[in-house]
């Protein structure tokens, strides 16, 4: 299959898109739940947050921030009370379930897991030195 992608910049590229369409069952669940877990680390980071400080952190508007924040709020992992210092503004920390969410490690495909699962140790180790690299890849 190598020699159809070829190895340029784009083709790799082309590849890996290939590749995350076939593995991801559901890519848009996938995203949904990193940016909800960039919104927990941008509360967590300024606790108690405003809305505009996590908007800030997360490069989004304040309108689409306010709606994310009112899911998690009905989820249980944020809580939104008034500002002390200031009746207009909301202060928002991390539930004890937030917290829990935000720390821990994203769930995997279930099917992609045991497909790995049955890759020889040193195919699991190739594809944890390919993850590396790709981690590193500039933003």
């Amino acid at each position: 299959m190598a020699s159809f992608w070829g190895s340029s910049p784009g083709a790799l590229a082309a590849r890996f898109a290939h590749l995350v369409e076939e593995l991801g069952a559901d890519m848009a669940a996938a995203k949904a739940q990193g940016q909800q877990r960039a919104l927990l680390a941008a509360v967590e980071e300024s606790e108690p947050a405003t809305l505009n400080q996590v908007a800030a952190s997360v490069s989004r508007g304040a309108p689409a921030v306010s709606r994310a924040i009112d899911v998690l709020v009905r989820a249980g992992l944020v809580d939104r009370q008034p500002d002390p210092d200031n009746r207009r503004r909301l202060a928002l920390s991390l539930t004890e379930a937030g917290r829990q969410r935000l720390h821990s490690p994203p769930a995997a495909d279930a099917s992609l897991e045991g497909r790995i699962g049955k890759l020889a140790h040193s195919e699991m180790r190739a594809l944890e030195r390919g993850f590396e690299i790709l981690e590193r890849l500039p933003r």
